[in-house]
């Protein structure tokens, strides 16, 4: 296999020494970019695009032209997965995904199966070959999957939600119910993901971006122990490099200990949290990434890099960071403004190392 040219993403992930902090932005092949919205006219629909092998490079590689990112995401959507098992996703015009066939009761559940990636999620890992190729190397690729708790919200209730009712109602009335849907769903995750890396992925994220509207009690039973089932089934190398892991659960600021415990590489990090903090509690254990809060990219390119500059400063000198937004990208930040945001970094994170 050739090195990678530019291998500070992999390196920041696995503590060693790199010349600068990396950055990459979660969402960043997505609708703040005119080219994005061009190709997913071409597509059709947004299921149009992610089904696509040809569409899904096309905008992968789209916000790597126009910035100096330090990685690649695979162009993907989190439900790929339940799809896969049958529930019959698809998109409904200013809702969001939705779900034909949600678990709602003992038969459904029984029924639920884990697939086989390389039969249906082909098209996924068809598109992880295809961009590892376009890539040539410049820069590593992630692959990534939804948590088996935030699949489960989804699958549970049939959509996205503002209270997760169904979901909740199931945890504390039917726990086993809901833990049979985990497990199915924890090998899946497994499976998918080393599906993706065996296809190509350089690095793996595990977004849990539900998981921080539990109870405490709660998340360390229904999240935090298939997160743990997950990295422990995950390849650690492939074809004689290391693979690092991302597990990030929004609003999971109260759990980084028992996160940083499961064994991952490293730990996202939400907007919320203090990056200088979470390094004393957890740092000489795991890399951190984040967390600029993304509603700075609606300011200026002087206020971005002050933020920037803060954000660099919490972490301190040293290992072990790599820069990026605390949740995903809004679709109304001015492009220019990422550009500006992945300059600052690149500049102003040399001195830390």
């Amino acid at each position: 296999m050739a090195a990678l040219k530019n291998d500070t993403f992999i390196r920041a992930l696995l503590r060693q020494p790199v010349p600068y902090t990396p950055v990459w932005i979660m969402r960043q092949a997505g609708r703040y970019l005119p080219e994005y919205n061009a190709t997913r006219k071409r597509a059709g629909s947004f299921l149009g695009l992610a089904k696509n092998p040809d569409f899904a490079t096309e905008v992968t590689l789209q916000p790597l032209a126009r910035f100096p990112l330090d990685a690649a995401i695979l162009f993907s959507d989190i439900l790929t997965v339940p799809d896969a098992m049958g529930l019959g996703l698809y998109f409904a015009e200013g809702e969001g995904p939705k779900f034909e066939r949600p678990l709602r009761d003992e038969a459904a559940v029984r029924a639920l199966r884990v697939p086989e990636p390389r039969e249906s999620l082909g098209y996924v890992l068809d598109a992880v070959k295809q961009i590892r190729g376009a890539l040539g190397n410049r820069v590593p690729l992630i692959g990534f999957s939804g948590s088996p708790y935030t699949l489960a919200c989804y699958m549970i209730e049939g959509g996205g939600s503002d209270d997760f009712r169904t979901i909740k109602s199931m945890l504390y009335a039917r726990p086993r119910l809901l833990h049979q849907v985990l497990d199915i769903n924890a090998r899946a995750v497994t499976d998918y993901l080393n599906a993706q890396i065996e296809a190509g992925a350089q690095a793996v994220m595990v977004f849990d971006t539900w998981g921080g509207a539990l109870s405490d009690t709660a998340y360390r039973e229904f999240s935090l122990e298939y997160l743990r089932r997950v990295i422990a089934g995950l390849h650690r190398e492939w074809n004689g490099e290391p693979v690092p892991n991302i597990v990030f659960t929004k609003g999971g600021g109260l759990w980084l200990e028992d996160i940083a415990g499961i064994g991952c590489n490293a730990v996202g990090l939400d907007w919320t949290v203090n990056l200088d903090a979470a390094r004393r509690q957890v740092g000489d254990r795991v890399a951190l990434q984040g967390n600029l809060d993304p509603a700075v990219l609606f300011s200026d390119p002087a206020t971005i890099r002050n933020e920037v500059a803060t954000v660099l400063r919490q972490f301190g000198k040293g290992e072990g960071h790599v820069f990026n937004l605390g949740h995903g990208i809004s679709q109304f930040t001015p492009p220019g403004h990422v550009g500006a945001l992945v300059d600052a970094v690149h500049e102003l994170s040399r001195a830390y190392h």
